[in-house]
């Protein structure tokens, strides 16, 4: 578009990297979401012969999906810079966010097995990053059909222990319990991310997090959820009866001192969501912007009029100001050694509630078109007020936030 992109001091390097991720995007992954969006039936998302299973494939063969691994198991990520990290998910949020965030927790599960000293899980960590015909894929096993927003915040209440719960027995945990129809991969996913409750007493901080083969006996899916928003991104139930787990499988059998010695890696889930939904609220305005050049009423293009031109005007502010602060939060997380939870949380607010104010101005601007399928901004619109709700609504990241102040 027009006006001038502020990251003026990218390297050549960097930018290679954004334009090529910025032609994946507007050649395969936004078209690919939109005719997935379309489908009237989420089980055809997910069906042999899906576009879904192409934008995986062409993902993993630009080597996009190793990023988040050493180059000790074949991945990226000495090599990969933050910038470039952040201006790879900004593209992919401008192109599709459902396809975004599926592309990203299908490696979560094989990025924990770097943790591990057990030479089996190390070994699925190098298969994922040699897997480019996405035989491997992960979903984040969390969300529960009694704790959604409350994952997090519960704390050491026995309240807001988790449903899903293991016992040890021997050398193998048994687990038992469902997690919601919210686990993004959860029909798809061969491997999960999986939110075990271990110590019932201390509430949330006494979790487990296990890599979970999701083809142990016990293991059961529910179907396809279909819903109103980010249609491309499969979801669904997973069920746990009797599962038999090896012990070694429990990357993370204290959570507590795992959040406390900040084990997440740099960067909190919320972080990526912040730069992603930036991308996507860019998008929103585009899309208007465009559509406001080529829109003739009253002789010349609405971009004329100059309730249309302050209307875009303040659109243009709110995404800036939301992708300044979601880059800002990123690279302070990827750079300074101490990521901060507080200010992830606050970019995930600012940058979903800004795609959705802006994509609904975007339809204001388009009239009667912007409620047509035929025009990309409905279902950026829809896309964007689901972004409001996962990783935590955004009522309780605000009142977690501020608690903190």
């Amino acid at each position: 578009m027009p006006y001038a992109d502020l990251d003026y001091q990218l390297t050549e390097e960097q930018k290679a990297m954004r334009d090529m991720v910025r032609r994946f995007g507007a050649e395969v992954v936004r078209p690919a979401g939109i005719e997935l969006d379309n489908l009237a039936d989420p089980a055809e998302v997910i069906a042999k012969g899906s576009s879904l299973w192409d934008v995986f494939r062409k993902f993993r063969k630009l080597g996009l999906h190793k990023r988040g691994f050493s180059k000790y198991f074949g991945g990226m990520l000495e090599d990969l810079d933050p910038m470039s990290g952040y201006l790879i998910t900004e593209e992919l949020g401008y192109a599709d966010a459902g396809l975004t965030i599926s592309l990203g927790v299908s490696g979560m599960p094989f990025a924990y097995c770097q943790l591990s000293p057990n030479p089996k899980l190390q070994a699925l960590a190098r298969a994922y990053v040699e897997d480019e015909e996405a035989n491997l894929i992960g979903c984040w096993g969390i969300t529960e059909p009694d704790h959604g927003s409350d994952w997090g915040l519960g704390g050491e209440d026995p309240k807001c222990a988790p449903s899903l719960r293991g016992v040890l027995k021997g050398d193998r945990y048994i687990i038992n319990g469902q997690k919601s129809a919210w686990v993004s991969n959860g029909t798809i996913a061969t491997h999960s991310t999986l939110h075990v409750g271990l110590d019932h007493a201390r509430g949330m901080m006494g979790q487990g997090i296990a890599i979970c083969p999701l083809d142990l006996p016990g293991i059961s899916r529910g179907k396809p959820l279909d819903k109103i928003g980010q249609r491309p991104l499969n979801q669904g139930e997973i069920f746990c009866e009797e599962v038999e787990l090896p012990q070694e499988y429990m990357i993370i059998p204290d959570y507590a001192k795992f959040i406390g010695a900040g084990g997440r890696g740099g960067q909190p889930p919320m972080s990526g969501m912040a730069v992603m939904f930036g991308g996507l609220a860019k998008a929103a305005l585009d899309e208007a912007l465009r559509y406001a050049r080529e829109r003739i009423q009253g002789g010349v293009p609405i971009f004329e009029h100059k309730n249309i031109k302050l209307k875009l005007f303040e659109m243009m502010m709110q995404v800036e100001a939301a992708r300044s602060f979601a880059r800002r939060m990123y690279l302070y997380n990827a750079e300074s050694g101490a990521a901060s939870m507080l200010h992830s949380m606050m970019g995930k607010w600012l940058s979903t509630e800004t795609a959705f104010k802006v994509a609904s101005e975007a339809i204001q601007i388009f009239g009667g078109n912007g409620l047509s399928k035929e025009y990309a901004i409905e279902k950026i619109f829809r896309d964007a007020r689901a972004g409001m709700i996962e990783d935590g609504v955004n009522e309780s990241l605000a009142l977690a936030v501020a608690d903190q102040m």
